[in-house]
């Protein structure tokens, strides 16, 4: 069975908008190209889709733009070819490396978990809620940045159970951000 991941940045206060934390830098890119390549699939929700695919999708002249740095083309290069599964009641197709998911979104996961591999991620905030009131996760993985917004949507708001986790891995980067990686304590599960 294929462990699902939940990735996301997140400041201190648990803000997850993606441009009120920090910019992302050469090693927190080398880090999430990184955790892309250990990924056999993306499970997205339909405006985390939208929103990747219009940064980090190949041109159709195969050349990376030019506002693309040097460093952030690994992580371009490693989401452009990972599989994705949609999940969208209105989306009618996609078509970036892409199948559409709809119907019951625990069947389909448990699924998707039960095929061999290394492992799905997840990324977003309406999807991973509603995988984390399910069970589905089982690893939350946080690039924690060292700032406070005071405002913006917040991780796993709204979730309907606590979930007790432990830490299994850290890491600390030079910007002072820190990647730590949990999974549910067996009371949780």
């Amino acid at each position: 069975m294929r462990p699902l991941r939940y990735s996301i940045n997140v400041t201190i206060d648990g803000c997850c908008h993606h441009e009120l934390g920090m910019p992302p830098d050469e090693e927190s890119m080398r880090y999430w190209a990184e955790e892309m390549e250990r990924a056999d699939a993306l499970l997205l929700g339909r405006v985390t889709y939208s929103m990747m695919e219009s940064a980090w999708r190949r041109p159709p002249s195969g050349e990376w733009p030019e506002w693309m740095s040097d460093w952030e083309r690994p992580f371009a290069e490693a989401i452009d070819r990972t599989w994705k599964y949609v999940v969208s009641s209105t989306l009618n197709d996609v078509d970036w490396n892409a199948e559409l998911v709809r119907g019951d979104l625990g069947r389909t996961v448990r699924e998707l978990k039960q095929e061999p591999g290394e492992g799905l991620r997840v990324g977003g905030v309406t999807l991973p809620l509603a995988l984390a009131d399910l069970g589905l996760i089982d690893e939350y993985e946080f690039l924690v940045q060292p700032v406070l917004t005071g405002r913006g949507p917040t991780l796993l708001a709204g979730l309907r159970e606590r979930i007790e986790l432990e830490l299994v891995d850290r890491r600390d980067f030079r910007s002072g951000a820190i990647a730590l990686r949990y999974r549910p304590t067996s009371t949780s599960a």
